[in-house]
């Protein structure tokens, strides 16, 4: 660090006597910015990069919309139970099952605000050797990672909240009656899905899209990048 501080100032001296205006602190950062990267500056860095992504996934999740009319995370019917979607549009019941996607949806959309401080919490056991090895892996390498190690957890603490938001919405009222509908067609086999399992791995699996697509921009993007840290962080892996 003195070094780097002894260097400004010579730099500083030097194009004064040449008669040139500069700003000191510019030049103090500038030779810093240059400095190599420590270990708590990476680990830092990719937290605060997956702080930003999950703050920004979850925003957009939680939208109006922000899952049924984005194709890349909207939840569909359960697809283990695709034939009671079938069997009841070609009974006419297409209008009810358009209802519980809605409402399915809107589940996921209304919970998607409460996994925050899940993330964050997640986010904060990164160790620096965790996010040495995947700065320099692909796009998305540390929403993979955090998907790989923290999934079970997060499931845990998510599903009470999708619970009550499903509720809410109405949308296990609106499976349950499709259910008894369909198991009263004859000849077709009983239908007793675990909704709240579907709907709540679904909704983070939507979460870790867009998590996942705001850490490509931050790592691509040099606009993306919201502080300086960020910027030293992701500008030196290019």
């Amino acid at each position: 660090m003195k070094k780097h501080l002894l260097l400004a100032s010579i730099i500083f001296l030097g194009l004064t006597s040449c008669g040139q205006k500069i700003n000191f602190g510019n030049v103090v950062n500038s030779v810093l910015s240059n400095a190599p990267l420590t270990e708590d500056e990476i680990g830092q860095g990719l937290k605060e990069a997956l702080s930003v992504g999950i703050n920004l996934g979850a925003d957009k999740a939680s939208a109006l919309d922000g899952y049924f009319k984005n194709p890349k995370i909207r939840i569909p019917f359960p697809p283990e139970v695709q034939k009671v979607e079938t069997a009841l549009r070609n009974i006419g019941l297409g209008g009810e099952v358009d209802k519980f996607v809605l409402a399915l949806n809107r589940g996921a959309e209304n919970a998607a605000v409460q996994a925050k401080p899940i993330f964050i919490s997640a986010i904060k056991q990164l160790t620096i050797r965790d996010a040495i090895n995947i700065l320099r892996g692909e796009k998305d390498a540390a929403t993979q990672f955090l998907r790989r190690t923290t999934s079970p957890q997060l499931i845990q603490a998510f599903e009470p909240f999708m619970v009550k938001s499903l509720e809410n919405t109405q949308a296990t009222k609106y499976y349950t009656d499709i259910a008894n509908v369909y198991n009263k067609i004859p000849f077709t086999s009983k239908v007793n899905p675990d909704l709240k399992g579907y709907a709540t791995q679904k909704a983070i699996d939507g979460l870790f899209i867009l998590v996942a697509d705001e850490e490509a921009k931050i790592r691509e993007n040099p606009m993306a990048r919201t502080s300086e840290l960020l910027k030293r962080v992701f500008g030196s892996n290019q």
